[in-house]
């Protein structure tokens, strides 16, 4: 027997060495060899799950498939792989009308019916403790609670997907997160490993666009679209079947901030989206959305230029009408974020009669991993049993055992059938609300492969590009530039501009030019990587058609709701010596119109006007900041507007707020405060209400008339085109 060795008296680097030799055996370098699974076998594809046809259902049997899941879902306990950071409601839905002629889901054709909600907004790549500002797509889960169980729509705030197939997205999400060497960046797509995967995946541009656009930078989780992102079906009683596209339309419009601005708030305040969602339902400003419906009959699913099971495709609303058929509303607060909000668990599985499944290649894979993350998030098997998971009719089944099981059942049998309990519990027929699955018929031999319909990667994201207003256009351009400029490896920033090229060649150009690099010629056989070991490049060559859409208004949020100032946050900068009147009649103006005010002063606690009337400051310059306001107003009063004038704070306030294109008011006694700023003298001569419309700042000694317009400034949300030419330092 060998004799045992001590170290204990080695020298701290030989003892280093000591660790550093006994992990070796441990490493796996790549090192060029054939992929292969746990076990060993070598993978021919690992870009494709096996399908029964190649535009078919996923099958069971793909080990592949559920290795690879498997393992991804099971990387990160207990914070949630991806959504890791959340924040949730509770609320209602009530149906407009009787949907029953498109499907039998009870919750959708009793207008009587008022369904329990628990809504989770989350961000995707960034772990619990990162920023809500982070540029990112945004998760928006809704588990309605309905008398015939529970139905999750599990979407996100875009309403397409970087993948096709669901094998792909242990691949992604791997890319996206922080690099396995050193943990970083966090919360952020700026990195080598992101832009590699992506420069090698054509079929992701159309997301790519979304993700650099204003989307990726919402306003607040209250101002925001939801999507399914998958087709469903619909089923009738009479078992005919519509495919369906889910949409949330927001009530408050559709509204973002900047993007210098979300990196100030991230450190001003992370907890941005949280908080205004919390504060907006103690507030009593219940947010508020419709449900939409795309409504495609089933004889008419291959009439349209893209393929409705690809998840990488939207249907634009000129071809198919959003039908409004619904209104949720978030009513409540959770009483403890651990409980409900954190042990929420969502699962695209969870369907009601009258709502089914369509072969989407990811829709099909995300019903497997939903299951299985939820496993070792949250225990074992019964996560069901976790309050705010149950549902609100009771359950019955012969699954009696495993982890954290809640529910003591009483009886002899847990097994069926069985004559010991009178076969106790039953199936359901149809007729009385059993669930059926759709009768597709399937008829085809198995295959790795992808369907040829779902290899146009380019003509929807230049279909998004081309729909965008001028300023959003330059915002995805600097979002490009600024994500690409991050990347260290110059290979990978020329391929992505070979792949922007294939989308519009003046936005790849303006990239190009702030890369300092030439747009490469690739063939567009050469951009798709992914493909299977045995595959034929020319084979799964992209093809990039020209849409007979040349452009699509919903896409752009130029022309959202704009007629409300409801929950807008506005600061009013005042000092010793404010006109009460003219501080006082647009405040009350402000908030007869639903806006949030606060008196922001030199320092808090309260402040003296000119006739002598003490006014509560609600933040000080040092607490407050313009990213955390949606608009700024200077109230006169000789004295306030001379401290204002020489508080650096107030001047660099309104040079910020400026520059991020909000509104901007001041009693005309308080113009020598505007005079101090850098952007005043950017202004046009000669005013008028044309001008005040466009440029968003307002000087006025009528204050009936400046509240009145002032609300109509807010109302409008941002001054976007005055952005480019008005430029300032702040």
């Amino acid at each position: 027997m060998a004799k045992k060795t001590s170290n204990k008296n080695s020298s701290p680097a030989q003892q280093e060495n000591d660790k550093t030799n006994k992990l070796e055996s441990f490493v796996a370098d790549s090192t060029g060899q054939f992929m292969t699974t746990n076990h060993g076998v070598k993978i021919n594809d690992d870009q494709n799950s096996l399908k029964a046809g190649d535009r078919g259902a996923t099958l069971l049997e793909d080990f592949i498939l559920r290795e690879k899941i498997t393992h991804f879902d099971h990387e990160r306990i207990p914070e949630r792989v991806v959504h890791a950071r959340g924040s949730a409601a509770h609320g209602v839905f009530k149906v407009y009308d009787d949907l029953s002629e498109i499907t039998k889901a009870a919750f959708l054709c009793d207008t009587s019916i008022e369904t329990p909600v628990f809504v989770r907004f989350s961000t995707v790549a960034g772990s619990r403790g990162s920023s809500d500002l982070a540029r990112d797509v945004r998760g928006f889960a809704v588990k309605f609670y309905t008398q015939e169980g529970n139905f999750d729509l599990v979407g996100n705030n875009m309403p397409v997907f970087f993948i096709q197939d669901a094998i792909k997205f242990p691949d992604l999400i791997h890319a996206v997160k922080p690099e396995p060497d050193n943990e970083m960046p966090q919360a952020a797509s700026a990195h080598d490993t992101f832009w590699d995967f992506i420069s090698q995946l054509p079929e992701s541009a159309h997301m790519i666009m979304w993700a650099m656009s204003d989307r990726a930078l919402p306003r607040s989780y209250r101002m925001m679209e939801g999507f399914g992102v998958h087709t469903f079906r619909f089923v009738n009683a009479q078992g005919v079947s519509n495919f369906v596209k889910f949409h949330w339309k927001p009530l408050l419009g559709v509204h973002s901030v900047a993007w210098d601005e979300a990196q100030n708030i991230s450190g001003k305040d992370p907890d941005f989206h949280r908080r205004d969602l919390w504060d907006a339902i103690e507030a009593g400003a219940f947010p508020e959305w419709e449900l939409g419906v795309q409504i495609v009959p089933e004889e008419d699913e291959f009439k349209f230029e893209f393929d409705l099971l690809d998840p990488t495709k939207l249907i634009p609303e000129e071809l198919v009408p959003v039908q409004r058929v619904g209104k949720m509303t978030l009513n409540r607060n959770p009483d403890n974020f651990f409980s409900e909000t954190e042990q929420v668990a969502f699962h695209i599985g969870h369907v009601v009669p009258g709502i089914d499944f369509t072969n989407d290649p990811l829709l099909q894979g995300r019903l497997f991993s939903y299951t299985d993350t939820q496993l070792i998030r949250l225990g074992g098997p019964n996560f069901h049993e976790i309050p705010i998971n149950r549902p609100v009719v009771p359950v019955h089944n012969n699954q009696r055992d495993g982890y954290m099981r809640q529910t003591i059942n009483r009886g002899k049998t847990s097994y069926g059938p069985n004559a010991i309990a009178a076969n106790d519990p039953q199936q359901a027929k149809a007729k009385e609300g059993g669930f059926v699955s759709y009768n597709e018929r399937i008829d085809a031999k198995k295959i790795r492969a992808r369907s040829r319909s779902f290899f146009d990667h380019f003509s929807q994201a230049r279909l998004f590009f081309n729909s965008q207003s001028d300023p959003e256009k330059n915002h995805i351009t600097d979002a490009l530039s600024f994500e690409l400029g991050k990347v260290k490896a110059v290979e990978i920033r020329e391929r992505m501009l070979a792949l922007l090229a294939e989308i519009d060649k003046n936005l790849a150009a303006e990239v190009a030019y702030a890369l300092g690099l030439h747009i490469p010629k690739i063939p567009l056989k050469e951009l798709n990587n992914s493909i299977p070991a045995d595959g034929d490049r020319s084979e799964y060559a992209s093809t990039n058609p020209e849409g007979s859409l040349a452009k699509s208004e919903a896409l752009s949020m130029a022309g959202t709701i704009k007629d409300t100032i409801q929950t807008r946050k506005v600061a009013i900068l005042a000092a010793d010596g404010v006109d009460e009147k003219s501080l006082s009649k647009v405040k009350d103006a402000l908030i007869t119109e639903g806006a949030v005010v606060h008196i922001i002063a030199p320092k808090l606690g309260k402040i003296i006007s000119e006739g002598n009337v003490q006014i509560t400051v609600d933040e000080s310059f040092l607490t407050a900041a313009s990213v955390l306001y949606d608009a700024v107003y200077v109230p006169g009063g000789g004295n306030s507007v001379a401290t204002l004038e020489a508080e650096a704070n107030a001047v660099h306030f309104l040079n910020e707020a400026f520059k991020h294109c909000k509104a901007i008011a001041a009693d005309e006694q308080a113009l020598q405060v505007l005079e101090s700023t850098y952007f005043y003298k950017k202004l046009p001569a000669e005013y008028s209400k044309e001008t005040v419309l466009r440029e968003g700042v307002l000087v006025s000694a009528d204050i009936k008339n400046l509240a009145s317009t002032f609300i109509e400034m807010i109302g409008m949300h941002r001054f976007w085109e005055r952005e480019n030419p008005r430029k300032i330092p702040a």
